[in-house]
């Protein structure tokens, strides 16, 4: 099962109160709703990019309900280190999107979206992903239309993406790391997270298991059989 989470793909859209609709925490609580609703026995959860921060709150709200985590970055334990000039280079979308000047040149316009995601599915992935035509064409199918894309960013703008919290991110006591068992797939040419980033991990999780994969930021995309093996492991059986 991939929901979509709210905000994104067709799922509702409500600009109204952004804090209360998409900030990680609140994601979190509305997938936490899906698996009670479904009565889901201790599903596996598995993300990245936002999803990764959702599925990494599910786990702190509400431990019991899940088996595991198969997550990649962002992980927790970056600190400092976003500051560096060359991290700098990189992460200039965060300060960009909380810009009004971001909803005026891009959302609703349709080959400004194209541009905009091609860029960002070329850069980030990594040298053996193929972006093709067709895969533009359904984002750009779902994120064009009027408000869908500064929705779709609310998370940055709600403190998910600020530069701030990862910095000044509190490292917990050893008692209070999450304790529900995560594997980390963290790829080798991704220009946002480099794999030196993935030192920290042990102080954040109790129980954490570090792999390494080929290719960029898009992991679920470019390395599919990969993140399914994983998940499958994690909740025991085996990928088909």
């Amino acid at each position: 099962m991939v929901p979509d989470l709210r905000g994104f793909g067709g799922s509702d859209k409500h600009e109204e109160d952004p804090t209360t609709q998409y900030s990680a925490n609140a994601q979190a609580r509305s997938i936490i709703g899906l698996i009670e609703e479904l009565q889901l026995d201790r599903p596996v959860v598995g993300g990245y990019d936002i999803g990764s921060l959702v599925a990494q709150a599910v786990a702190r709200q509400r431990p019991d309900l899940v088996r595991a985590l198969v997550l990649a970055p962002p992980l927790p334990g970056i600190g400092e280190r976003i500051l560096t000039a060359p991290a700098q280079q990189e992460f200039w979308y965060l300060p960009f999107h909380r810009l009004p000047l971001v909803d005026a040149i891009i959302d609703g316009r349709p080959e400004a979206m194209r541009s905009y995601l091609r860029h960002f599915l070329t850069h980030w992935s990594g040298p053996d992903f193929v972006v093709t035509d067709d895969h533009i064409d359904h984002l750009v199918a779902v994120s064009a239309e009027p408000g869908a894309f500064s929705v779709s960013i609310s998370h940055h703008r709600v403190g998910a993406g600020g530069l701030e919290r990862v910095v000044a991110e509190p490292v917990p006591h050893p008692a209070e790391r999450i304790a529900v068992p995560i594997t980390v797939l963290w790829p080798d040419h991704d220009p946002l997270f480099p794999t030196d980033w993935s030192d920290r991990l042990d102080r954040f999780f109790a129980d954490v298991r570090l792999q390494q994969v080929d290719g960029g930021h898009f992991v679920p995309l470019e390395r599919p059989q990969e993140f399914a093996a994983a998940v499958a492991a994690a909740a025991g059986t085996s990928a088909t």
